[in-house]
Protein backbone atom coordinates (compact mmCIF):
# COMPACT_ATOMS: atom_id res chain seq x y z
CA UNK A 1 0.00 0.00 0.00
CA UNK A 2 1.21 3.12 -0.77
CA UNK A 3 1.88 5.77 2.12
CA UNK A 4 -0.83 8.51 2.76
CA UNK A 5 0.87 11.85 1.69
CA UNK A 6 -2.06 13.67 2.91
CA UNK A 7 -5.49 13.97 4.29
CA UNK A 8 -8.30 15.49 3.14
CA UNK A 9 -11.01 16.48 5.17
CA UNK A 10 -14.81 17.70 5.00
CA UNK A 11 -14.92 20.29 7.21
CA UNK A 12 -18.73 20.47 8.35
CA UNK A 13 -19.84 17.53 10.44
CA UNK A 14 -15.85 15.98 10.38
CA UNK A 15 -13.76 18.33 11.78
CA UNK A 16 -16.30 20.96 13.04
CA UNK A 17 -19.73 19.99 15.66
CA UNK A 18 -21.42 22.06 12.99
CA UNK A 19 -25.04 20.98 12.79
CA UNK A 20 -26.64 23.20 14.90
CA UNK A 21 -24.76 26.56 13.37
CA UNK A 22 -25.86 24.94 10.01
CA UNK A 23 -29.51 24.77 10.97
CA UNK A 24 -29.77 28.13 13.05
CA UNK A 25 -29.94 30.66 9.52
CA UNK A 26 -32.19 28.15 7.66
CA UNK A 27 -34.62 28.10 10.93
CA UNK A 28 -34.46 31.88 11.21
CA UNK A 29 -35.62 32.10 7.04
CA UNK A 30 -38.36 30.04 8.07
CA UNK A 31 -37.82 26.55 6.29
CA UNK A 32 -38.88 23.43 8.35
CA UNK A 33 -36.01 21.51 10.89
CA UNK A 34 -37.27 18.19 9.00
CA UNK A 35 -36.68 19.53 5.48
CA UNK A 36 -32.78 20.54 6.55
CA UNK A 37 -30.24 18.20 5.16
CA UNK A 38 -26.81 18.12 5.25
CA UNK A 39 -23.82 17.75 2.88
CA UNK A 40 -25.10 19.68 0.25
CA UNK A 41 -23.39 22.86 -1.81
CA UNK A 42 -25.06 25.58 0.37
CA UNK A 43 -25.54 27.67 -2.86
CA UNK A 44 -27.46 24.60 -4.57
CA UNK A 45 -28.98 23.55 -1.15
CA UNK A 46 -30.81 27.34 -0.62
CA UNK A 47 -31.49 27.66 -4.32
CA UNK A 48 -33.38 24.99 -3.78
CA UNK A 49 -35.50 25.93 -1.06
CA UNK A 50 -35.57 29.63 -2.26
CA UNK A 51 -33.49 31.32 0.16
CA UNK A 52 -30.83 33.89 -0.83
CA UNK A 53 -27.01 32.31 -0.24
CA UNK A 54 -25.85 36.18 1.05
CA UNK A 55 -28.42 36.29 4.00
CA UNK A 56 -27.57 32.43 4.81
CA UNK A 57 -24.42 33.29 5.38
CA UNK A 58 -24.89 37.00 6.69
CA UNK A 59 -26.85 34.62 9.38
CA UNK A 60 -24.45 32.11 10.21
CA UNK A 61 -22.16 32.41 13.29
CA UNK A 62 -19.04 31.24 12.50
CA UNK A 63 -17.76 31.45 15.89
CA UNK A 64 -21.20 28.65 16.90
CA UNK A 65 -19.11 25.97 15.51
CA UNK A 66 -16.67 24.29 18.03
CA UNK A 67 -13.74 21.50 17.14
CA UNK A 68 -14.74 17.70 17.43
CA UNK A 69 -13.16 16.49 21.16
CA UNK A 70 -10.01 15.67 19.67
CA UNK A 71 -9.65 17.37 16.23
CA UNK A 72 -7.32 19.59 17.67
CA UNK A 73 -5.10 16.93 18.57
CA UNK A 74 -5.62 15.21 15.21
CA UNK A 75 -4.92 18.37 12.82
CA UNK A 76 -2.04 19.47 15.34
CA UNK A 77 0.03 16.31 14.55
CA UNK A 78 -0.49 15.82 10.41
CA UNK A 79 2.01 16.74 7.99
CA UNK A 80 -0.02 17.98 5.11
CA UNK A 81 -3.60 18.03 5.66
CA UNK A 82 -6.25 19.80 3.10
CA UNK A 83 -9.93 20.86 3.11
CA UNK A 84 -12.34 19.99 0.45
CA UNK A 85 -16.06 21.54 1.49
CA UNK A 86 -19.41 22.25 0.31
CA UNK A 87 -19.23 25.54 2.56
CA UNK A 88 -19.31 28.78 1.53
CA UNK A 89 -15.76 30.08 1.35
CA UNK A 90 -16.75 33.58 3.61
CA UNK A 91 -18.12 31.18 6.74
CA UNK A 92 -15.48 28.60 5.92
CA UNK A 93 -11.63 30.88 5.58
CA UNK A 94 -13.54 32.69 8.97
CA UNK A 95 -13.37 29.38 10.91
CA UNK A 96 -10.60 28.16 10.02
CA UNK A 97 -8.73 31.79 10.99
CA UNK A 98 -10.65 31.48 14.05
CA UNK A 99 -9.32 27.98 14.70
CA UNK A 100 -5.72 28.99 13.94
CA UNK A 101 -5.88 26.11 11.51
CA UNK A 102 -3.69 26.44 8.68
CA UNK A 103 -4.01 23.31 5.77
CA UNK A 104 -2.06 23.08 2.98
CA UNK A 105 -5.03 23.71 0.80
CA UNK A 106 -8.48 24.77 1.55
CA UNK A 107 -11.58 24.14 -0.97
CA UNK A 108 -14.56 25.95 -0.53
CA UNK A 109 -17.71 26.06 -2.43
CA UNK A 110 -16.27 29.00 -4.98
CA UNK A 111 -14.01 26.52 -5.89
CA UNK A 112 -16.37 24.23 -7.25
CA UNK A 113 -18.48 27.24 -8.68
CA UNK A 114 -21.51 26.19 -6.69
CA UNK A 115 -21.11 22.52 -7.48
CA UNK A 116 -21.08 19.81 -5.35
CA UNK A 117 -17.31 19.40 -3.99
CA UNK A 118 -15.21 17.84 -6.14
CA UNK A 119 -11.28 15.81 -4.97
CA UNK A 120 -9.76 16.83 -8.10
CA UNK A 121 -9.38 20.10 -8.08
CA UNK A 122 -7.91 19.81 -4.64
CA UNK A 123 -5.10 17.02 -5.92
CA UNK A 124 -4.65 19.00 -8.84
CA UNK A 125 -3.64 22.01 -6.09
CA UNK A 126 -1.45 19.43 -3.82
CA UNK A 127 0.18 17.99 -7.03
CA UNK A 128 -1.01 14.56 -5.88
CA UNK A 129 -2.97 11.82 -7.02
CA UNK A 130 -5.72 10.01 -5.74
CA UNK A 131 -3.39 7.37 -4.28
CA UNK A 132 -1.23 9.62 -2.90
CA UNK A 133 -4.80 10.95 -0.42
CA UNK A 134 -7.58 9.35 1.81
CA UNK A 135 -10.57 11.62 2.36
CA UNK A 136 -11.94 11.76 5.66
CA UNK A 137 -16.15 12.88 5.85
CA UNK A 138 -19.16 12.26 7.46
CA UNK A 139 -21.74 11.61 4.49
CA UNK A 140 -22.71 9.51 1.73
CA UNK A 141 -21.86 12.44 -0.23
CA UNK A 142 -18.48 12.49 1.11
CA UNK A 143 -17.83 8.86 0.23
CA UNK A 144 -19.33 9.48 -3.67
CA UNK A 145 -16.87 12.47 -3.85
CA UNK A 146 -13.93 9.74 -2.73
CA UNK A 147 -15.05 7.23 -4.89
CA UNK A 148 -15.38 9.69 -7.96
CA UNK A 149 -11.66 10.23 -7.94
CA UNK A 150 -10.86 6.80 -6.21
CA UNK A 151 -8.64 7.87 -3.32
CA UNK A 152 -9.34 6.15 0.17
CA UNK A 153 -12.33 7.46 2.13
CA UNK A 154 -12.41 7.40 6.17
CA UNK A 155 -15.96 7.76 7.86
CA UNK A 156 -15.57 10.46 10.39
CA UNK A 157 -17.30 8.30 13.05
CA UNK A 158 -16.45 10.25 15.82
CA UNK A 159 -19.80 12.31 15.00
CA UNK A 160 -23.16 10.60 16.45
CA UNK A 161 -24.96 11.32 13.34
CA UNK A 162 -22.87 9.23 11.25
CA UNK A 163 -22.09 6.89 13.65
CA UNK A 164 -26.16 6.28 13.85
CA UNK A 165 -26.19 5.63 9.92
CA UNK A 166 -24.16 2.59 10.58
CA UNK A 167 -21.27 2.89 8.03
CA UNK A 168 -19.28 0.19 6.74
CA UNK A 169 -15.47 0.32 5.44
CA UNK A 170 -13.06 2.64 6.97
CA UNK A 171 -14.25 4.31 10.28
CA UNK A 172 -12.67 6.25 12.52
CA UNK A 173 -13.84 5.85 16.15
CA UNK A 174 -12.40 9.15 17.68
CA UNK A 175 -10.17 11.64 15.52
CA UNK A 176 -7.02 10.20 16.67
CA UNK A 177 -8.21 6.54 15.21
CA UNK A 178 -7.21 8.68 11.38
CA UNK A 179 -3.23 8.13 12.32
CA UNK A 180 -3.61 4.68 12.98
CA UNK A 181 -5.91 3.88 9.69
CA UNK A 182 -3.64 5.62 7.65
CA UNK A 183 -0.37 4.20 9.33
CA UNK A 184 0.62 8.01 9.77
CA UNK A 185 1.88 7.49 13.23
Amino acid sequence: MIPTQCVIFDLDGTLLDSDAALVQPFLELGMAPEDITFGHPVEEFCANHGIDVIEYVNRYDTDAALPFVGVDELVARLGRWAICSNKHPVSGVAELARLGWMPERSAFSDTFEGRSKDLGPVLHQLGLVAADVAFVGDTAHDQACAQRVGCRFVWAGWNPRTRASAPTGDVAAEPMDVMRLLGLG
